[in-house]
């Protein structure tokens, strides 16, 4: 089922020790920190004078990564860890992450955030050539395309800097080989990825800056676009053939919704752009209202930003469950309808009688965002204006958002009158797409990506789209037997 809210990107983590040390509780604590990045399914590996352990599985950090299995982790002095939420390949265990690939030089570990758009191209190629495949997701194409330039490239870098002129599309990567960390940021940093360091030396390589304070480390600086960065028992260098090669085009929507708060992505404060966000909203959609409420989390610093510029008072509108992940199980449609109000509770006392503002980061389907009208409504809320801390979506996302299709989205299909008639609000204003370049600081468009709003796709647009195009394929190829 196409989803009602926009679904989070992966996390990744890396950690380099010049000593051998507990690998794997640095790894653990850091992918806890990106666990909003994605619930599906963990994974982590550590290097132990080039021997691999590892365990993946479907699940979250806490439930997957018990004691039992914690103790299975030796001392190390590499580790990579990945959260997935899958954009291409089904949620299975086989399509968890870090992938750990043997070759007839050695072996790696690689952990992917983004998604390819010439993928399914490149997988045809490798398997024409031979290559079997044991998943269905892209990370395994990256995996082998690098493994392919491995077998005459000197090293694992050079082989990785030959691979990435031919891939395509959103890739940050940490890739492990037996005695190297390796990090790697697409050509238009799609993806964040950042590096800090600890007291001791340890270098971490992490999505976002907020996972690298979970081990103490502090911050460095942000893999550059384009960018191949080496970490060894040298120290750190780095690969740069690819920088400056393409615009700079970094997912605006990391800013609106999918990093955490306090995180600083390429030198932005992710907080204060949805502040500038919700003062944005503010100026151009004020109302006649007694108090400002956000939908956690995303919409509550936007809500703060829009309130500060307009002089009416913020008020905590809701009270999230926050035992509820993702992978809660829906057995039925009824169940479903209930889902909102078991994640969500408005809080009574702070809307009843009163006109309300209230903030979220988008609207996907419409479907939750009207359940969301209705427990306020139910809870006494005399009007409701909603603002929406991004443009409308419009159109499908090639990089890694879970956007596939411009017929699910309810702004392909209905005005904003419309809209605001269908989830039941009073009025409803969307930023402005001349406003985006202020979230982030800037005067006019540059250096980020707004293709689901605007249409405009910095690199070509894939042949195949569909999330479960490579299970697609398998299937037909079955059912020629």
């Amino acid at each position: 089922m196409f989803p009602d809210k926009l679904q989070e990107e992966c996390g990744l983590f890396g950690v380099f020790s010049p000593d051998q040390t507990d690998i794997a509780s640095l790894v653990y604590y850091g992918l806890f920190a990106l666990q909003h990045r994605g619930q599906e399914s963990c994974g982590i590996v550590v290097c132990d004078d080039g021997l691999f352990t590892h365990y993946r599985d479907v699940g979250l950090v806490g439930n997957v990564f018990t004691h039992d299995v914690m103790r299975l982790f030796p001392d190390g002095n590499m580790g990579v860890g990945h959260v997935r939420y899958g954009t291409t390949g089904s949620n299975d265990r086989s399509n968890s992450q870090p992938l750990v690939v043997n070759h007839v030089k050695g072996r790696i570990a690689i952990a992917h955030n983004g998604n390819l758009v010439n993928s399914y191209e490149l997988r045809r190629e490798l398997e024409l050539q031979g290559s079997i495949f044991h998943t269905t997701s892209d990370t395994e194409v990256i995996s082998y395309m690098i493994i392919k330039e491995r077998l005459n490239a000197p090293s694992t870098e050079e082989a990785i800097n030959r691979a990435i002129r031919k891939i395509k599309g959103a890739y940050s990567l940490v890739v492990m080989s037996p005695s190297k960390l390796i990090a790697v940021r697409d050509e238009n940093g799609f993806r964040p990825l950042c590096i800090g360091v600890r007291a001791d030396g340890t270098y971490v390589v992490a999505s976002e800056s907020c996972a690298l304070e979970s081990i103490e480390a502090e911050f460095l600086r942000d893999v550059e676009p384009g960018e191949i960065v080496i970490f060894d028992k040298d120290g750190m260098r780095s690969i740069r053939d690819h920088c400056g090669k393409a615009k700079k085009t970094t997912c605006i929507f990391e800013y609106i919704y999918f990093a955490r708060p306090d995180s600083v992505i390429d030198g932005i404060s992710v907080h204060e752009a949805r502040l500038r966000a919700g003062a944005c909203l503010a100026r151009r959609f004020p109302a006649d209202a007694d108090v400002v409420i956000g939908v956690p989390d995303s919409g509550i610093d936007a809500a703060i930003g829009y309130a500060r510029e307009s002089g009416l008072p913020y008020g905590v509108g809701f009270i999230k469950n926050r035992y509820i992940g993702r992978t809660f199980i829906e057995p039925g449609q009824s169940s479903r309808r209930n889902l909102v109000r078991i994640k969500l509770n408005p809080i009574a006392s702070v809307v009843r009688g009163k006109r309300v503002v209230m903030i979220d980061d988008s609207i996907v389907r419409g479907t939750t965002v009207a359940r969301i009208v209705k427990l306020l409504r139910d809870a006494g809320a005399t009007q409701v204006h909603m603002r929406v801390s991004s443009p409308p979506f419009l159109n499908p996302c090639y990089y890694g958002t879970d956007i596939d299709s411009r017929e699910h989205l309810i702004a392909g299909k209905n005005t904003i009158e419309e809209i605001a008639r269908i989830v039941d609000v009073d009025s409803l204003g969307y930023l402005a797409l001349e406003d985006l370049p202020k979230l982030l600081g800037y005067e006019r468009p540059e250096g980020y990506c707004s293709a689901c709003f605007d249409a405009v796709y910095p690199t070509s647009i894939p042949s195949e789209t569909d999330k479960g195009r490579f299970e697609r394929k398998i299937s037909e190829m079955r059912g020629k037997k």
